[in-house]
């Protein structure tokens, strides 16, 4: 027997639909790439949205076609979240930090069929264009004050393609089930791997991160989301604001801690969400210029381990509820959050910082366990350890396109994490079972920096390992056996990654061994490469 309820799809457009609506003058409040502050309402931004939808069926995107997007968080970004998604067609949100040839990769392997950048991004997309010939056009993200001279083809102004069109749009019914949006994953070894949600995924996403134990959102609350909106799509935040009706505010471009303070006490944010390099930013500006806080009562840090003391100064100096969270891309992000229970009210300071070193308990609608490498369940004690499993309605099954044949076992997806879970379900993240390093909240693959080096005429072999920095959490420190007879110094080896990697990829030292230790299979032993230059002092500035 079934039940006798509505079976109305959960779609994305009805996020924006419920904002408008009931939280029609709430504000949307955007720090704009040209200069100065744009504000308007969510009724405003439905009647932008709706434009914005015509302009893409006059431009012929199809269901399921993907739309780009090279863009910092502002309102335009806002607007083509919900406008191609709600549409039918799939929004592509592209991390601009990746090396240009993996952007390339990503634009090409999606098939974009149209590509909306913001200003910052143009020079870049002046070089990358002619590697990208599927892109039927380009879609500067400003208005036509501010449009510059351009070799780019096919190119478009964003205000002149709106306000071509009217205001009137009926959201099809699409299946909760059809894809909406589109993020690449560079936490992989290789090229990058396509995550693709869908309508009802990120519903329910969004639903999850509003609840008390969770982000703890509401109508009430002011939320500037500092993690970028090509990270994730900013941790679902653009979909949980609106399902809520928070005050929005982003921060474009500008993401030093003087611009972030700024914003937070001319707009009175309450909630805020970012990576601890962001964080470590704004805490020295603060405690520099005396700064404090008028309105802000918690921020969310995720996208790599929080530093106690990080934890510890936000709420000991400043009086601000830290949630140490965790999740991936493959998560939609969002995994585990460190919100604590009843019972842990009589807990002391440092009691209860031991427990918000731990990424945190998982949300519900995400399963957890632990497993050895024969594939048995661990017990969650808080001291077995084993490799991070996860299911549920928000997770990845599969990688677009197939990439990477089928990602899960028995059902549930391989994190790629080791870690520990307690009797209350607190996890904690010990080591990575893959060997990619996370500096500032961005992966860093060791393998691909390897393969670069030994490509140098000198090398023999190389090992990449993450060693602690105190700004970036981790950096890369490159181990380099010479061949026999060869001379090769440090400034030379650091030069050769010049061009081949991402900038901020580059190794922050070099050390040159007679050899490596590897496995009886003739692997790299990187747990004891890690064990022996755990302790590294990188050189400074």
């Amino acid at each position: 027997m079934q039940g006798l309820m509505m079976n109305l799809p959960l779609t994305i457009s009805a996020l924006i639909r419920h904002a408008a609506n009931f939280h029609g003058d709430t504000e949307i409040v955007s720090r704009r790439i040209e200069g100065g502050i744009h504000r308007y309402t969510y009724a405003d931004a439905h009647g932008r949205i709706r434009q914005l939808a015509n302009a893409l069926a006059a431009l012929g995107v199809k269901p399921g076609e993907r739309v780009g997007t090279l863009a910092w968080n502002g309102y335009r970004h806002f607007e083509i979240y919900y406008a191609v998604s709600g549409s039918a067609a799939v929004c592509h949100t592209i991390n601009p930090r990746l090396f240009p040839e993996q952007i390339t990769y990503i634009i090409n392997h999606a098939e974009d069929r149209f590509v909306f950048l913001d200003l910052t991004f143009l020079p870049l997309v002046e070089k990358l264009a002619p590697l990208c010939p599927g892109v039927s056009g380009w879609v500067l993200m400003t208005d036509r004050e501010h449009m510059p001279a351009s070799t780019l083809p096919n190119l478009l102004c964003y205000e002149d393609l709106i306000h071509g069109h009217g205001d009137e749009f009926e959201w099809p019914e699409l299946d909760e089930n059809s894809a909406s949006s589109l993020c690449y994953t560079s936490g992989t070894t290789g090229n990058p791997k396509g995550v693709l949600f869908s309508h009802r995924s990120t519903v329910l996403h969004a639903f999850a991160a509003c609840l008390p134990d969770a982000l703890n959102l509401s109508a009430r609350d002011v939320i500037l989301p500092v993690v970028p909106m090509f990270h994730v799509n900013a941790w679902g935040l653009p979909y949980s604001c609106a399902l809520t009706g928070a005050k929005l505010v982003f921060p474009g471009a500008a993401m030093d801690g003087a611009s972030i303070h700024e914003l937070f006490e001319t707009e009175g944010v309450t909630c805020s969400a970012g990576v601890p390099t962001v964080w470590l930013g704004l805490l020295q500006h603060m405690e520099r210029n005396g700064l404090r806080f008028s309105t802000l009562r918690r921020t969310v840090i995720g996208g790599s381990a929080c530093p106690p003391a990080m934890i510890r100064s936000f709420e000991q100096d400043y009086g601000v509820q830290v949630l140490h969270a965790w999740g991936m891309t493959e998560l939609s992000p969002l995994g585990t959050v460190n919100s604590f229970k009843a019972k842990h009210a009589a807990l002391d300071a440092e009691q209860r910082l031991a427990l918000q070193g731990k990424q945190g308990r998982p949300i519900h609608g995400v399963e957890m366990k632990i497993i050895d490498d024969d594939g048995k369940a661990l017990p969650h004690d808080g001291q077995a350890y084993g490799n991070l499993m996860v299911r549920g309605p928000w997770i990845c099954r599969q990688y677009f396109r197939g990439e990477g044949g089928d990602p899960l076992i028995d059902g549930w997806f391989p994190t790629g994490d080791v870690a520990t879970i307690d009797g209350d379900g607190y996890m904690q993240i010990t080591d990575r079972s893959k060997d990619v390093i996370k500096s500032g909240g961005e992966w860093i693959s060791s393998i691909d920096l390897e393969n670069t080096a030994v490509g140098h005429p000198a090398v023999a072999e190389a090992a990449v390992v993450g060693v602690p920095h105190p700004k970036w959490d981790e950096r890369p420190l490159l181990l380099v056996v010479r061949k026999p007879g060869a001379t090769l110094e440090r400034e030379e080896m650091l030069r050769y990654f010049e061009g081949r990697v991402a900038k901020w990829w580059i190794p922050d030292d070099v050390v040159f061994l007679d050899q490596l230790p590897h496995t009886a299979t003739g692997k790299l032993l990187k747990t004891r490469l890690r064990e022996q230059f755990r302790n590294y002092g990188l050189p400074t500035g």
